[in-house]
């Protein structure tokens, strides 16, 4: 090996060593505040962090569990959250009390509202809902919305008993045999109770009966998208190239959530629940286009079903472009 080539080996290493340490100053921190304790969902903000998607973008990730979209979304408003992965339709009822959120982002475009019963119960449709006992919290979306559905399938309120309840007495109602069962997100709910009983879970899905509302998303601070648009930019890059890779390998994402949190839950349930998460990305019109773009169309029912059947103000009907935007995703090739 010559002087020449060993010096000009030094001078490459050295000069990536520079690159690298000019990254990493460079590096912007950021905190990212679920909407709730870890479950499968959230998998590929974990595994975009743990594959480095967010550091190439010179975001510094701090992701921390939430306790419930409310909180998370009043914590971004506060500032003391950089983002927020929250209920989209919340943070709109936010919005229209003056909090200065908006969506940078809508991961769930199709709702993943249900209704859902253990499989062994062979509760498949609506017509299997006649005779039964659902578990429902009053005054939740789930429950705001579930009107609609029974009109929409020709159900009544005769047609099956309740039990009410908070979110664990619904889980327990189940469980235990006093509920048939309860109204839920297809991929939390649906594992809690695989984990709790390990029996399998089938629910039967609003979306599927035409009543659609947006749900997760990336939301952030009206002043920081003024003056940090580029972190946002950033951000949005990383967590859209985080949701395509972690499509492509589910088991891997299941598993990175382990890997920062071990005790967040078993791997199995995990993986179904970010499997059952995946559908939801899209709806027929942004198949195939990058995650996180929703449709004008796709917002303007989510406002509308909320006005009709969520208590939100009627001026709200027209104001769907201040809630979100498109601008800081990347571009759609």
């Amino acid at each position: 090996m010559t002087l020449k080539t060993v010096l000009t080996g030094m001078l490459v290493a050295g000069a990536a060593s520079l690159a690298a340490m000019h990254s990493a100053a460079a590096a912007e921190k950021a905190t990212l505040l679920l909407n709730w304790y870890v479950y499968g969902e959230h998998a590929p903000f974990y595994l975009g962090k743990e594959k480095g998607f967010f550091a190439d973008e010179g975001v510094d990730l701090d992701i921390q569990e939430g306790r419930g979209s409310a909180l998370t979304i009043q914590a971004v408003a506060a500032g003391t959250a950089t983002f927020g992965y929250a209920d989209v339709p919340t943070m709109i009822r936010a919005a229209v009390k003056g909090a200065p959120v908006k969506a940078v982002g809508v991961a769930l475009q199709l709702s993943p509202m249900s209704v859902m019963a253990f499989t062994d119960k062979n509760i498949r449709k609506p017509e299997d809902i006649k005779g039964k006992t659902v578990a429902m919290t009053p005054g939740d979306s789930m429950s705001q919305i579930w009107p609609l559905f029974l009109k929409t399938t020709g159900l009544k309120d005769s047609d099956f008993n309740v039990v009410s309840g908070d979110a664990q007495t619904k889980l327990n109602a189940v469980a235990n045999g006093r509920a048939d069962m309860l109204l839920g997100y297809s991929m939390d709910q649906s594992m809690k109770l695989k984990d709790a009983t390990g029996k399998d879970v089938t629910p039967i899905m609003f979306a599927d009966y035409g009543i659609n509302m947006v749900s997760s998303g990336v939301i952030v601070n009206d002043d920081t998208l003024s003056k940090d648009p580029d972190l946002v930019r950033h951000f949005m890059a990383a967590a859209t190239k985080s949701v395509e890779y972690a499509s492509a390998h589910p088991e891997e994402a299941a598993k990175a959530i382990l890997d920062a949190l071990p005790k967040a839950g078993k791997e199995p349930t995990l993986l179904e629940g970010f499997q059952r998460t995946i559908p939801l990305y899209h709806t027929k019109d942004t198949e195939g286009q990058p995650p996180f773009r929703v449709t004008p169309q796709n917002m303007q029912q989510t406002v509308d079903l909320l006005i009709q059947y969520g208590g939100l103000e009627a001026e709200a009907k027209d104001e769907v472009d201040t809630f979100y935007t498109n601008d800081y995703l990347p571009a759609a090739e």
